[in-house]
């Protein structure tokens, strides 16, 4: 059989040189080689010149978005983008249109370069020998809604004004995150967790109170609800906080266990958010060893969901905490408390955990 040759608008790389096309037939080697290539995420270079000539044999969409490894609808939204006014797929117009859109969405990431006035800001600062961390932290203070941070302004001198270079205190190479990178942050506060499988058994089988599970509820606006739930009784205690901080959470988790008898605050087992992130400190003010639950397994806390589950009864999802109370959240828990429980032997939590109940 003869075989006419047929390229793409730009040269084919080597392995494609190869094979060669006619009208309605595509050589079964390429096919395979087309099937064995990696998936990208974007459409690559390589994809498209392969997207250009498999369009040109008249393959189906169906098959070409196979071989490309690729959903119909990206192969069409491609061929859309390199369409010419003939119809037909031009790899040169999609690569222009793709370096277009990336820009301009970069774009949005220059404050520095498309901000005159911060820009100056900047310029004036560093001349007065002010540290990339003090000029972002004074501008933010003034400026709530066009904040920058010290990483940015690092890079725009070290990328753009390395004249400005010899008024930073340290000269001494490219700037650096001085605790590393935030990956590596993350890395590090993981390994201080204790994680649930090192807490004492006798936690699992509820054998005495003083074990908790923290958590949060979240609100249509962000805001929070402080939960925290004794395994043993079941008794909730719960405190509204705003947009869940770490700081605030420490704060109200200390005032809401000072009451409560050393005795009764033995572990505490929380979800991986950054809501207890401070969870050293809530140890020491506290009392409590804390644990950390394995990230996504909700069900290693399940005492504490099912008591989300009770309030989300009266706070229930796409609610804005905003109109809630502290009275409103203490209304709720006071009542959860003071029902009787089946598996309490219709005891209430408030009497378990108070050793009232007969």
């Amino acid at each position: 059989m003869i075989f006419g040759t047929f390229y793409s608008e730009v040269k084919h790389r080597d392995k494609l040189k190869e094979h060669a096309f006619s009208g309605k037939i595509v050589n079964k080697q390429l096919l395979i080689n087309l099937e064995n290539n990696m998936p990208h995420k974007h459409f690559t270079l390589e994809k498209k010149n392969q997207l250009a000539v498999l369009l040109r044999t008249k393959a189906k969409k169906k098959e070409i978005a196979k071989l490309l490894k690729k959903g119909r609808t990206t192969i069409w939204r491609e061929q859309k983008r390199g369409s010419g006014k003939d119809g037909k797929y031009y790899v040169r117009k999609s690569k222009r249109i793709t370096r277009e859109k990336r820009l301009k969405a970069n774009s949005r990431f220059k404050k520095i370069e498309n901000d005159k006035q911060l820009r100056e800001y900047i310029i004036k600062k560093i001349k007065k020998y002010w540290s990339p961390e003090q000029i972002g932290g004074r501008w933010n203070k003034n400026h709530k809604k066009k904040n920058i941070g010290k990483d940015t302004i690092y890079k725009y001198i070290y990328n753009q004004r390395k004249d400005l270079v010899k008024y930073l205190r340290c000269q001494k190479g490219k700037y650096r995150r001085r605790y590393g990178t935030r990956i590596r942050e993350k890395q590090r506060e993981n390994l201080k967790k204790r994680r649930i499988d090192e807490r004492p058994a006798e936690v699992g089988l509820r054998l005495n109170i003083g074990h908790w599970e923290g958590d949060t509820i979240l609100g249509k606006d962000r805001q929070h609800i402080l939960t925290y739930t004794e395994r043993k009784s079941g008794l909730i205690l719960a405190d509204k906080l705003g947009r869940g901080l770490a700081e605030e959470t420490t704060r109200k988790t200390k005032n809401r266990f000072n009451g409560i008898p050393k005795e009764k605050k033995l572990t505490m087992t929380y979800d991986n958010g950054s809501t207890f992130s401070e969870h050293e400190l809530i140890e020491k003010e506290t009392g409590f060893t804390v644990y950390f639950a394995y990230p996504y397994h909700s069900w290693e806390r399940g005492c504490n969901e099912n008591a989300n589950g009770l309030l989300r009864q009266f706070f229930p999802k796409k609610t804005c905490f905003a109109i809630i109370t502290q009275e409103d959240v203490q209304r709720v828990v006071k009542l959860l408390n003071h029902r009787p429980r089946k598996r309490l032997n219709f005891l209430t939590p408030h009497e378990v955990f108070n050793e009232k109940g007969n």
